[in-house]
């Protein structure tokens, strides 16, 4: 059996059992240490990697085996850098993993203290008094509507009356007022005398009786009799 396997099933987890096994919390911060050890560690080994390779050009062709030894030791340091590079990579996704589990643990926490919540509230609503109590604010808004209607209707006075008769016996009492109009219209008479021979007072005469039909309907009778004198005067 490896030391790791040892490590997670003997020794290393004996703490974390007496315990009930390390909080999210403190997981992450664990491995937060751990990924800040490894990155100094990183910068050391490239300042070693650095300093070998100085010592490797500084030696040369002149002391073969110094500069041999220089590159070797490049080359542990390397492989040991490349090791804590591909460490980082998966402690890095171990803690993105544990932070999302532990953001996904409080989200569903939170859900199931809003469940709960909503639980409590509904406990004393009984679904059987929601859809009587729906069916009577339904009632009384329908009554509320047709109270709304009666009042607003017009109300029937007079209805009783027809309007095409009212409208016919209407037109009556215009056309007996029409033609009294015109039965008091008073035309002028005609003149003894013969026509004068000037085509300018003819036409005179014509406009004064043409004036005394028209202004039988649109004048008062006072009107017309002052303006046929100011006529007749004119084409005397």
């Amino acid at each position: 059996m490896s030391k790791i396997s040892k490590f997670f099933k003997g020794g290393g987890s004996a703490a974390s059992q007496g315990r009930g096994g390390p909080s999210p919390q403190e997981a992450l911060a664990r491995l937060r240490e751990t990924e800040e050890m490894l990155s100094k560690k990183q910068e050391y080994l490239e300042t070693r990697i650095e300093r070998e390779l100085a010592a490797a050009r500084q030696h040369g062709t002149k002391n073969k085996r110094a500069a041999l030894q220089a590159l070797k030791r490049k080359k542990r340091y390397e492989k040991q850098l490349s090791q804590i590079d591909g460490t980082l990579s998966t402690i890095e996704f171990q803690r993105e993993a544990l932070e999302n589990s532990h953001t996904n643990t409080e989200v569903l926490k939170n859900m199931g203290y809003a469940a709960q919540a909503m639980k409590k509230v509904h406990e004393n609503m009984d679904l059987n008094k929601i859809d009587d109590l729906m069916q009577d604010i339904t009632e009384q808004q329908d009554v509320a509507q047709e109270i709304s209607d009666a009042i607003s209707s017009r109300a029937g006075f007079g209805d009783e009356f027809d309007e095409d008769e009212l409208m016919a016996e209407l037109e009556e009492l215009e056309q007996e007022e029409l033609n009294k109009g015109m039965r008091d219209v008073r035309l002028p008479s005609v003149p003894s005398t013969s026509l004068p021979s000037r085509p300018g007072k003819l036409l005179a005469i014509l406009l004064i009786v043409n004036l005394s039909f028209s202004a039988a309907s649109t004048r008062k009778r006072a009107e017309d009799e002052d303006e046929m004198k100011k006529l007749a005067a004119w084409a005397s």
